[in-house]
Formats: C-alpha cells, structure tokens, sequence
C-alpha cells in the first residue's frame, strides 16, 4: 500500500518541493494551501508525476477546514502516514507591516500566531486521530532560526517557531509515542527560497538550496529515522553558533 503525505503551505515554496519530491518517489500527496488558483495550478503539474495527488484549499486558521482536511486525505487515500506543516511566514512580511513593534498593528500579530503556532497545532490535533487509529506515522515540523535569535518586528514569528521546536515538538511525541507515531521539528536557517535569504550570514558562507531541507525533511520522515523523536535539528549552516555583536 502506498503512503501518503501531507503537506500544508503545499501551493509554493519548501512545501510544494517537498510534495513534488514526495510525488516523484510515488507517495499519495495532499497539498494544503489557502490559495486555491496557485494550488490547482501545482496540482495539474504534479500529477504528471507516478503520484496520485489532491489539493484541497482551506484556512488553517480554522479547525473545522483543518478537520475536514485531514478527513478528506484519509477518505482518499487511506492513511495518513506524513504530516509536514510548512505554511507560515514572518507576519510584517506577509502582511505588508513595518515600523517598531509597539506600533504594528496588533492584527498582524494575531496573523503570525494563528498561522504560524495555531495553524500546525490543528493539523497536529487533527491528523494524530488518524494516525493514532492506523498505529504509525510522522508529524514533521518546519521551525527556524528565527526561533532561536528572536526578533524585533516579527515577534510572533519567532515565538510561534521558538514553541514549535521546544514545548510542541517535545509534548506531539510524548502524545503521539503510544500510538508509534514521532514529532521532530527541522529548522532552518537562510535558505534560497527569496533573494533576501542570500544576504544572511552563516559560517557556511552561503544560505541553503531548499533541495537540502528538503532531502532532510524527508529523511527525517523515513523510516531510516525512526530513532529520532521529540526533538530538532538546526540546520543553518552553523549561523547560531557565529559570533554577531
């Protein structure tokens, strides 16, 4: 029986390379994304592809498309065996906000944790259900450096991937563990999904190819990782170990 993948944020960027890789290996994919268009775009290309593959298009800021989601993946294709939860994004980024923190919009904020925290927590909540009830799966999640540096304006970036990579990473494997199913979290540092990535420091002296978080996301999902559990990995070319007073 072939296994399937989930994957939120699936429409573009480390989640759309990760279903088109998942795809290529003959995985079921499911692509979450809140826009519909460029989902039904990605969609029609991967199923080029050896992979069945649906989009379905919600807001993961509501639990109840969260639930259906994860129902609809599992009435397609009869498991769910891999969450990845990759849709988020720096909210004064996203929402086009800026200025000091005290004066950004309390809004943006609500943006940035409900997506960012919230939104991996739901998929969490709702796919373990399954995965519980088929004994075995793999909930990954994407942190970021940013959640060990902090920062200035984007404050619930980093508390939203700061929690994502210690208290939630750490409590989905100690729930998920009686079901056999794991909770890692894999956070990057600069990777070349924007140009302004580039410019970032790392003692590597260049920000990552996407396809290597990609490669270790999906080793982490493998049953080559199976000893890993309830923790991450930073993977940023050694930047949280420079020195940058």
């Amino acid at each position: 029986m072939k296994k399937t993948v989930l994957i939120t944020g699936g429409a573009s960027g480390m989640g759309l390379l990760c279903g088109q890789c998942y795809a290529r290996e003959g995985y079921n994919v499911a692509l979450v994304d809140i826009n519909r268009e460029m989902l039904d775009e990605k969609v029609a290309e991967i199923a080029a592809y050896p992979a069945d593959v649906i989009g379905i298009s919600i807001d993961i800021r509501d639990y109840a498309q969260v639930e259906q989601a994860c129902k609809t993946t599992w009435e397609t294709f009869g498991s769910i065996d891999i969450l990845i939860n990759c849709a988020g994004g720096a909210e004064c980024r996203v929402c086009h906000a800026g200025g000091p923190f005290h004066e950004i919009p309390i809004d943006v904020f609500d943006w940035g944790l409900d997506v960012n925290l919230k939104g991996a927590v739901y998929f969490d909540h709702a796919a373990l259900k399954y995965m519980a009830e088929q004994k075995s799966g793999v909930i990954v999640h994407l942190g970021s450096i940013t959640g060990e540096e902090g920062s200035p304006n984007n404050v619930a970036y980093a508390a939203s991937k700061s929690a994502l990579m210690t208290g939630v990473t750490k409590s989905i494997a100690q729930a998920g563990a009686p079901y056999n199913v794991r909770c890692v979290c894999i956070a990057p540092g600069p990777v070349l999904t924007r140009p302004g990535m580039a410019s970032m420091k790392t003692l590597a002296g260049r920000a990552a190819e996407p396809q290597e978080l990609v490669d270790m996301i999906m080793y982490a999902a493998s049953d080559k990782a199976a000893f890993w559990n309830g923790s991450t990995l930073l993977m940023d070319g050694g930047r949280n170990v420079m020195g940058r007073g």
